[in-house]
């Protein structure tokens, strides 16, 4: 009997050149293998990433913000999350400012202008397809442009109830546009509250501060979670009537001015006024002090000769005579004194009370 199986299939024969085929892919398969695995870690890695100390950061995973509330929010540090498209990581700078310039009221410029706020010359009539405009409350029209400087106040506010409340993913750039489009409404809405001469020339700090709590009232209302910083308005009369508009301030300047001097001119004169007035008071007043004090003095002195005068007036008058002579040579320059006439008549006295100054020898020879 034979050895030999009888069901066994043939041996086929293995080329060379397919053997080293089979050890290539074999080989190439290793490398895939490798290189993927290297790739995965790679991507895996590529999910590190920091958060500043002066920025919060929210990972979205497919659009949607991965946690709630403050616990969605991560603090400054190193952190992971799933590369993209899986997750997206947003930067909220909390301290940063930053700023949206709202020119929907504004005439048309171009970026070039637009960047050294060049105003283009005006063409024969307002041109509403590429013209902005705004209306005052007594029907006229003016160019309105404003540039509002805020920061992010409340992340949590901003990427939670914002978000939600326009169904959109979050984006710095949605915070942007919901700001820049609160400032043109209160450009135009603050616009039809005021006045042209008010908005323009009386009140202009009037209407930036009322635009400014305007913006933050409709800002509360987005729920938006910023806090606005300064807002800065730029407002013009239509670039047709810019010659009569600038004819109508120097008018109004030159009548300041004339109104101004006459105020001054006003002031003064009664400040003199008032200090001649002060003067003549108080002269009056101390006249009338010493006169009051001259007639007490008189009044005290008769008083005192009062019971004199009563016991014997005779007497009292012939004393008072003698005094008064007295007086008038105590206060004569020169006095003569006549020998005692023999006939009986009576002597004639003179004095010379008041002799006028002798003259020098110069004013002699004159």
């Amino acid at each position: 009997m034979s050895n030999e199986p009888k069901n066994s299939a043939p041996v086929t024969p293995v080329d060379s050149g397919s053997q080293a085929m089979a050890e290539a892919l074999r080989s190439s398969f290793g490398i895939v293998k490798v290189v993927m695995v290297v790739l995965f870690a790679a991507f895996l890695f590529s999910g590190f990433f920091t958060v500043g100390p002066q920025e919060k950061a929210v990972v979205l995973r497919f659009g949607k913000p991965v946690g709630e509330a403050e616990k969605a929010l991560l603090g400054s540090g190193a952190h992971w999350a799933w590369p993209y498209p899986i997750d997206e990581v947003i930067r909220i700078p909390i301290t940063e400012i930053q700023k949206v310039t709202a020119s929907a009221s504004w005439f048309f410029q171009t970026p070039e202008q637009a960047a050294l706020n060049e105003i283009p010359p005006a063409g024969p009539t307002l041109n509403p397809a590429v013209d902005g405009y705004a209306l005052t409350a007594d029907g006229n029209i003016v160019h309105l442009k404003a540039t509002l400087s805020y920061r992010i106040e409340d992340p949590v506010r901003c990427v939670f109830e914002f978000a939600a409340g326009t169904n959109q993913s979050f984006s710095l750039a949605g915070v942007s546009n919901a700001v820049m489009n609160a400032l043109d409404n209160a450009l135009v809405h603050t616009a039809a509250r005021f006045k042209v001469d008010d908005l323009l020339l009386n009140d202009a700090i009037g209407f930036k501060d009322a635009v400014k709590r305007r913006v933050e009232q409709l800002l509360r209302d987005y729920r938006l979670g910023v806090a606005v910083e300064e807002c800065f308005v730029q407002s013009l009369p239509p670039r047709q009537l810019k010659q009569a508009f600038d004819n109508v301030v120097t008018a109004n300047q030159k009548s300041g001015q004339v109104i101004d001097g006459a105020r001054s001119d006003a002031s003064k004169t009664l400040g003199r006024a008032e200090s001649e007035a002060v003067g003549l008071l108080n002269t009056a007043e101390t006249y009338r002090t010493r006169m009051v004090e001259s007639l007490n003095a008189e009044k005290v002195r008769f008083l005192k000769l009062l019971p004199a005068y009563q016991s014997n007036p005779s007497l009292f008058v012939q004393q008072r005579v003698i005094e008064s002579v007295g007086k008038v040579f105590t206060n004569a320059q020169d006095k003569m004194y006549l020998p005692t006439s023999t006939d009986g008549q009576p002597i004639e006295l003179r004095l010379l009370l008041n002799r006028e100054p002798m003259k020098t020898s110069a004013e002699q020879a004159k």
